[in-house]
């Protein structure tokens, strides 16, 4: 993982299974989004009543160029073993048990993270479509009964839209000839016009 991650303890011994386990998962977390500054993970078990069985919970702080995305996951570890009558298979059982729950929380807490990174980098992408600067253009083609058309950019490429990219009350002044202003994006077939506007509307 390129991005600096730290790891802390807290209430329990540092384990090196636990790190590499939460090491191998936040090197995944750059392949959703490569804007994370750092990434610090805090393991917690905080001592309790042995009745209240003991919990074991993760907190991921990821520090991001415009904000900090943060995430907090626990479990209780003291139920596995619970429900078994022999003390030493219990024993047995529950030392399993919470080894499988500790990974089972590192797990859903960075399921979440990587969540929490999509939820981002989708709004990221948005922001920046939203102020990119906008592109001169002239309608060459436009068919009411088809709903599409074609814009000639200033540059001299031409790129397909549909009317549901036109804003506004334009559609009422569009023809063939009309200047209109446009956001170019990727579409499926090519270059494609959203967010059209007919100039001076």
């Amino acid at each position: 993982m390129k991005t600096p991650i730290t790891i802390t303890f807290h209430g329990m011994a540092p384990s090196e299974e636990i790190e590499a386990e939460i090491r191998t998962r936040a090197a995944t977390l750059e392949t959703y989004c490569r804007d994370i500054e750092s990434c610090r993970v805090a393991v917690d078990m905080p001592h309790r009543h042995h009745e209240e069985g003991n919990r074991f919970s993760v907190r991921i702080d990821m520090k991001m160029p415009a904000e900090e995305l943060a995430v907090s996951h626990g479990s209780n570890l003291h139920a596995a073993g619970q429900d078994l009558d022999e003390p030493e298979v219990a024993k047995q059982s529950e030392i399993e048990g919470m080894r499988k729950h500790r990974r089972l929380v590192i797990k859903e807490a960075f399921d979440v993270a990587r969540r929490r990174l999509q939820d981002y980098a989708r709004r990221r992408r948005h922001d920046v479509k939203t102020h990119e600067e906008p592109v001169h253009g002239r309608v060459t083609q436009w068919s009411p009964v088809d709903e599409f058309g074609m814009i000639e950019a200033t540059d001299g490429h031409e790129l397909y839209f549909h009317r549901n990219s036109v804003l506004g009350s334009g559609l009422k002044h569009l023809h063939v000839g009309t200047d209109v202003v446009f956001v170019e994006e990727a579409g499926e077939k090519g270059p494609q016009a959203s967010t059209v506007r007919v100039k001076g509307r």
